[in-house]
């Protein structure tokens, strides 16, 4: 994995990873032809809720309908990176609208947004600079449940024990 940047397991429910079908998973988009011909598919409103994505080990995006579950668009596998993306067309080229690293079953840290960023650069899509929504997941260190961070409280929800200030939600990682 030389140059990449930190893997994410799965850490949600298991009956959801394993109801991911061998061979399932998202469109692997790998190019912006791929891009292209995966939008001219979906559905005139389907752009105007958020799909699903993952980055996959292999640095490329993959891209599945918003209701889909992070792990079965990545078929099960560890990702760079994971959440939520909106497009829209801006001067006659779809652009990156929305992206967050909002996942629940990867909990990936705000860091992977360099991930995000180089493989929608791959894929030549006009991106902003940052997660425009960021999501801080924590796992509480006493009852080991996962947390969101919410305005910087780093306090467990369930417990009410101080979270780490280092992303820590797989402890395997």
């Amino acid at each position: 994995m030389s140059g990449r940047g930190q893997g994410y397991r799965y850490v949600g429910p298991v009956e959801l990873k394993a109801a991911v079908r061998p061979g399932g998973g998202g469109r692997r988009i790998g190019s912006a032809a791929d891009f292209s011909g995966w939008i001219a598919e979906q559905s005139a409103a389907e752009p105007a809720e958020p799909f699903t994505f993952v980055v996959g080990m292999d640095a490329a995006l993959r891209l599945a309908p918003r209701r889909s579950e992070r792990v079965a668009c990545a078929g099960g596998d560890m990702v760079l990176g994971a959440g939520e993306i909106s497009f829209m067309r801006e001067a006659g080229r779809w652009t990156v609208s929305e992206v967050s690293n909002q996942s629940t079953g990867y909990c990936p840290d705000v860091a992977s947004w360099a991930e995000v960023a180089r493989a929608l650069d791959a894929v030549g899509l006009r991106r902003p600079s940052g997660f425009t929504h960021e999501v801080v997941f924590r796992r509480c260190t006493d009852c080991q449940e996962h947390n969101i961070v919410r305005e910087g409280d780093f306090v467990c929800v369930f417990c009410g024990s101080d979270l780490p200030a280092a992303w820590n939600v797989d402890p395997t990682a």
